[in-house]
């Protein structure tokens, strides 16, 4: 399983790659993302999600933690109201390094 400094990069990198399934590709099946006070349970879920977020760009600050278990700090700039705006993003990994849970928040 790849670093976590690297696995934050990764993930913020495919958040704005056109290749949406370069994003998608993260995360496990059965994941569960939890952003803006919603609750969004599996990959098909996420996917919808995904299309209602406004295009940002994403400037991390800040990783730490394990493989399985990270939190990344991250200015998120874009046509949104308050931008830009710091969040966290805290990351469950499973055993291959897919993404089983996301928390984002201010």
């Amino acid at each position: 399983m790849q670093d976590i400094q690297g696995f934050a990069e990764e993930y913020f990198q495919a958040a704005v790659d056109p290749d949406r399934e370069r994003y998608f590709s993260l995360f496990g099946d059965d994941v569960v993302v939890h952003d803006d006070g919603r609750s969004h349970h599996g990959l098909t879920a996420v996917r919808r999600w995904r299309a209602e977020v406004p295009s940002v760009r994403y400037d991390m600050r800040e990783v730490t933690g394990t493989s399985t278990e990270c939190k990344a700090v991250a200015e998120v700039f874009g046509d949104f109201p308050g931008s830009p705006v710091t969040l966290r993003f805290a990351f469950t990994r499973d055993a291959q390094g897919k993404i089983t849970q996301l928390d984002i928040a201010p």
